[in-house]
């Protein structure tokens, strides 16, 4: 049982709970009241805000709507006015721009091509939308007329500044390429640059609102007009500069002063010119040629005219390379992209035809000189075709693109030289075997042929143009490895034609040789004309290209050297056999002589001066170039004469054999070795 005590206290904290609550709820329930008042407060202003707002847009919209339909109309309003005005203006554009059209766009193209633009406008305006309208033909007129004077501006701009390249410019352009040097490109400026860009804007107007393509054919003829006469300039400037001082000059540096050039040589190919130096080296060394009656031997005249000539045609077809090249970097400035290479191809046409018609002609000109044997002028063949072989890959590139005619024609001339040239070879083989100068201007003195000398000179020259030379008589040959020849091979053809034209020029000098009566003079020119192709063999790089196919030539023509020294000598026998000692009468000493032993030793003394005196007065006429050989046959042959009339004299020189000794005894030994010594030498 609680005690009361404790019952109390609980009651008593129990009512103060519940106070407690009784008091929460209360504040509870006012808040609520409180809250629901502040709510209906709220609806209340909400109510009326909606309400104001309902009559306000009520009373906006309306207007919002009229407004916007007055600023659409206004808008609308300005566009007819705009347009308006824009059509107006069409009607005025031909009056506007009348004495523009008039006037011409010289000095004024970008103001020209606007009202051009304008004129345009108006055309495209009035075909759209008033066809009939009499003013399309008259702005039409106008535009035609415009057209017509930006055509005449092109024509006139390319007229009177295009201009030719002059020699010098072209030919340091050209040997800019042989420099090692790395020097700065030679500017060519065909046309000053503000003219270049007026042409420029005319043409791509003329492309795209004039439908016009007329102007193409007068830049193609301007400029190929410019391009021949550069060419034929420069050609010009060949034949001038060779009547006045021989050489060609052009400036080294190209930035000095066009009226003060620093001026260098041009560089020439070795045609005839370098073969005659040769030839006149070898006669320094004795080994000159005589006179005779081949027709091989050039005129030293027109061999200067050939040297111009070829080195012209060489120059100019470097010329038109390059001025081709720099054509077309031009012409793609001004010609629309996909009339390039047509236009190029008609504006080089010209210039390159003249190139190949004098290619031709050369040809021609070799052909005629073949059929007259004069292998001399179908040299200029040789370093014009090498040449244009080289120069071959730069055609190709420059053409590239063009018609399949254009791109042939320099292949065709490059086939027709070799044609020709290789035929010269043949011909020239043909002609050494066979050149019928037998007895007529054969050297009294047995010194070398023309026909040698000229055969030499020939074949020099091929040292020049081995590879042109060996692809001639390659292009010939019908075999499969001929198609596809490599160089060993055309060597190997160039080295075994060289044998054939030595053969061929030995078999004919053993013919020639049989004209001379007396044998020794035979052998003294066949020893001539062999020792010079030895000497000349070996003085240049033929005895090399000789050995490729024949390694045994050098030691061969040594053998028919030594020979013809045997030859030689045994002349020297009938004056030798005199003194000998067979048949001489052998006697002892102290016993006096017979008749007959007196008179034989007589006939010998004077046999031996006879014959003495006869072949010192005959040999002392011929000739032995080559000094060296001529002292050793000298020397040899009077090693053999001394010796034997020396041991002669010995012994019959004290003999008594005669009363007047002093008429047999004409000669001390001595003295026979110095007539000896005065042999081959027309001056002793």
């Amino acid at each position: 049982m609680i005690p009361p005590q404790e019952a109390s206290a609980r009651r008593r904290e129990i009512e103060d709970k519940l106070k407690q609550e009784e008091e929460t709820l209360s504040f509870i329930r006012d808040s609520l009241e409180k809250s629901d008042q502040l709510t209906k407060n709220m609806v209340s202003i909400l109510s009326s805000f909606e309400s104001r707002l309902m009559k306000l847009e009520n009373s906006i919209i309306p207007v919002h709507k009229q407004t916007e339909n007055l600023q659409r109309l206004q808008e609308n309003v300005e566009k007819t006015l705009s347009c308006l005005d824009h059509v107006i203006s069409y009607y005025h554009v031909a009056s506007d721009t009348e004495k523009i059209i008039r006037e011409g766009p010289t000095g004024r193209l970008e103001e020209y091509l606007g009202s051009m633009a304008k004129i345009q406008k108006a055309v495209e305006y009035f075909q759209d939308n008033s066809p009939d309208s009499p003013e399309l033909n008259k702005v039409k007129l106008l535009f035609e007329r415009g057209k017509e004077s930006l055509e005449s501006e092109f024509r006139s701009l390319m007229t009177w500044h295009s201009k030719v390249v002059s020699p010098v410019l072209i030919l340091d352009l050209i040997s800019g390429e042989d420099e090692l040097e790395v020097q700065e490109d030679v500017p060519l400026e065909h046309l000053p640059e503000g003219v270049l860009q007026d042409v420029i804007r005319i043409s791509r107007w003329l492309v795209e609102y004039g439908r016009n393509q007329d102007f193409m054919n007068v830049y193609y003829q301007i400029r190929s007009s410019q391009l021949d006469r550069s060419i034929k300039g420069l050609k010009e400037h060949f034949r001038k500069s060779s009547s006045s001082s021989g050489v060609p000059y052009s400036p080294a540096i190209p930035n000095k002063r066009k009226d003060t050039p620093t001026k260098k040589p041009v560089k020439r190919p070795g045609t005839i010119r370098k073969a005659q130096n040769l030839l006149k080296q070898y006669s320094q060394h004795g080994l000159d040629g005589k006179k005779g009656g081949s027709n091989l031997i050039p005129l030293e005249g027109r061999d200067d005219m050939l040297d111009v000539e070829t080195d012209a045609y060489i120059h100019c077809v470097s010329a038109f390379v390059k001025l081709a090249q720099s054509e077309y970097q031009l012409l793609t400035d001004v010609i629309p992209e996909h009339h390039q290479k047509k236009t190029f191809d008609s504006l080089i046409q010209d210039a390159l035809d003249g190139l190949m018609l004098e290619g031709e002609n050369i040809v021609s000109a070799a052909r005629k000189a073949i059929v007259r044997h004069d292998f001399s002028a179908v040299l200029t063949v040789f370093p014009i075709l090498r040449h244009l072989k080289q120069t071959k890959p730069e055609f190709d590139q420059v053409l590239q693109g063009t018609a399949a005619s254009t791109k042939n024609k320099l292949p065709s001339l490059i086939t027709s030289m070799e044609t020709v040239g290789a035929k010269a070879l043949e011909d020239f083989a043909d002609n050494i075997k066979n050149d019928p100068d037998k007895e007529y201007n054969m050297p009294k003195d047995g010194t070398v042929h023309e026909l040698t000398s000229n055969a030499i000179l020939f074949l020099q020259q091929l040292l020049d143009f081995q590879e042109t030379a060996g692809a001639m008589l390659a292009s010939q040959e019908t075999s499969s490895s001929a198609t596809s020849y490599s160089s060993e091979f055309s060597k190997r053809l160039l080295s075994t034609y060289i044998c054939k034209v030595l053969g061929n020029l030995q078999l004919n000098l053993l013919s020639k040789s049989k004209v001379y009566e007396d044998p020794a003079l035979s052998a003294i020119f066949l020893h001539n004309n062999y020792n010079y192709i030895l000497k000349a063999l070996e003085k240049s790089e033929l005895i090399q290209l000789v050995a490729v196919t024949q390694k045994t030539a050098e030691r061969s023509y040594r053998e028919h050297i030594e020979q013809q020294i045997q030859t030689y000598q045994r002349s020297w026998l009938k004056v030798t056999d005199y003194i000998t000692e067979k048949n001489l009468p052998v006697f002892q000493p102290g016993v006096k002589l017979r008749d007959k032993e007196r008179q034989m030793i007589k006939e010998r003394f004077k046999g031996f001066n006879d014959g003495l005196e006869e072949l010192c007065k005959i040999q002392k006429a011929w000739a032995i170039p080559d000094t060296e050989q001529r002292d050793k046959i000298r020397q040899a042959q009077k090693n053999i004469v001394k010796e034997t009339y020396g041991a002669f004299l010995h012994r019959y020189g004290s003999i008594p054999f005669t009363k007047n000794p002093e008429k047999y005894i004409k000669y001390r030994v001595e003295q026979v070795g110095d007539m000896i010594d005065r042999l081959f030498d027309t001056s002793a």
